[in-house]
């Protein structure tokens, strides 16, 4: 029978092969030393390979194509529920085999040599980093033994250090005074790695047009862009710039049940060192904004107006994450004063029966992104009046106009009459219902 999906378990020394047929029926239960899977793949007629995303499996991936096999990737969470029985390779091997068959399997682009290389140098100097850090605390702390305390910067260990060490009356043994020295020209060390690494980044993205085009955007400079393009590659794998934060874990977490929705705190999924550098990004120019001569931007200030900073921080490093994709999908230049196209107009939007008999039951602004919707679909574009998406998006415009105090009947006559002491998202979404648009910061579902 002719093997058509292979799932590989990938190890250091001895790797777990499972292939089925075009019905699912096992043909093959293998286990490979390290130095006979390429020659065993080699000799087989192309077929589907599925592997785990873990180390090494880039470099299996791309040589496994020279074959002309086609290769899967798969995060290893998505797998771990196809394991079937006790946790071993031959099972881990049956799982990744069963995962890559299912049309819903979400898969992880194969990287090419220059990306990871790139990645290789960002990960090198955060491991620099965190040294250079434990090391400067390592001295403070040593000090702080003898009554002796550095101001904060490691700029200032390297300025305060020679001063104390020559100090002969601060009472420091013969015995320790030499070992601050030693600890000082290790952390110099690290210091000296990391600027070299930050000089090798800088150089490749001075040579990347698309890492250039990001560092436009304020809050993202050489470090972050460089990362991000290394790290997405062809940043089209994304639908759109929403699930691009979401992969970065910028969007809050669903915990809902029953027809109610419940948003948690961010979700922090996918890549952390990402995820840190645009929230870190987006600090800074909080830190800007804060100035009196500011320019950041009416959206931003009315933010850090109503929200703590590090929601304001959270919420500029989703901002910047969409941006990032609509730079590289779209490949166009960062505008400051870019301003999107209308997503709809529905000041007298046409009826029908299908929307009329909805409007016995449905609140006004419900009502306005339903017709608006409608409108839409008139003129020609999608109606996801039926779509699961646009379902919940009515259903938090529902549930969020139930938080008046007032009687339901006051809802069906104008959302003017909504009490002033309501929860900020109603007042938002009453301000968007006024001026004939949908609030597209609450609802993140209404996909145009």
């Amino acid at each position: 029978m002719k093997m058509t999906t292979i799932g590989l378990d990938l190890a250091k020394n001895i790797f777990q092969v499972h292939g089925v047929d075009e019905q699912g029926q096992v043909v093959l239960k293998k286990s490979l030393k390290r130095a006979k899977v390429l020659p065993f793949f080699a000799n087989l007629e192309p077929c589907r390979i599925g592997m785990e995303a873990c180390g090494g499996a880039h470099y299996w991936a791309r040589q496994f194509e020279r074959f002309g096999h086609t290769v899967k990737l798969m995060a290893p969470q998505f797998v771990k529920p196809y394991v079937k029985t006790n946790k071993n390779d031959a099972a881990d091997a049956e799982a990744i085999c069963e995962a890559v068959t299912r049309p819903s399997m979400r898969f992880v682009p194969i990287k090419p040599p220059e990306q990871q290389a790139v990645l290789a140098l960002h990960r090198a100097r955060q491991g620099f980093v965190k040294a250079r850090t434990a090391q400067a605390n390592q001295i403070r702390g040593l000090l702080t033994e003898y009554g002796l305390v550095i101001p904060q910067g490691i700029g200032q260990i390297a300025k305060r250090l020679p001063v104390i060490l020559e100090d002969g009356e601060n009472a420091l043994p013969e015995v320790f005074r030499a070992l601050p020295q030693r600890l000082g020209e290790h952390l110099k060390t690290l210091d000296r790695q990391v600027e070299e690494l930050d000089e090798q980044i800088q150089r490749w993205h001075r040579e990347q047009a698309a890492s250039r085009k990001l560092a436009a955007i304020p809050g993202i400079g050489p470090l972050t862009a460089s990362a991000l393009v290394a790290t997405l590659g062809d940043a089209r794998q994304f639908e759109n710039g929403r699930q691009l934060a979401a992969w970065l874990g910028l969007v809050p977490k669903q915990h809902s049940s029953g027809g109610k929705p419940t948003l948690l705190g961010i979700g922090k999924r996918g890549d952390t060192y990402l995820r840190t550098l645009l929230i870190h990004g987006a600090r800074a120019v909080i830190h800007v904004a804060k100035r009196p001569s500011n320019h950041a931007g009416n959206w931003l200030a009315q933010l850090l107006h109503r929200r703590n900073p590090n929601v304001a921080a959270v919420a500029l490093a989703n901002k910047n994450a969409r941006r990032v994709w609509a730079l590289l999908a779209h490949d166009r230049k960062f505008q400051p004063d870019y301003a999107p196209a209308a997503i709809g107009v529905w000041p007298n939007p046409p009826l029908n029966p299908r929307t009329q008999q909805n409007r016995a039951f449905a609140s006004p602004i419900a009502w306005a992104i339903m017709t608006g919707w409608q409108d839409r679909s008139d003129r020609g574009g999608q109606n996801p009046m039926g779509s699961t998406c646009f379902q919940h998006d009515l259903l938090m415009v529902e549930s969020a106009s139930t938080f008046h105090q007032g009687p339901r009947p006051s809802l069906m006559k104008s959302p003017d009459v909504w009490p002033q002491s309501s929860s900020s998202r109603r007042h938002r979404l009453v301000a968007c219902s006024k001026q004939g648009r949908p609030c597209m910061s609450q609802l993140p579902c209404l996909g145009v």
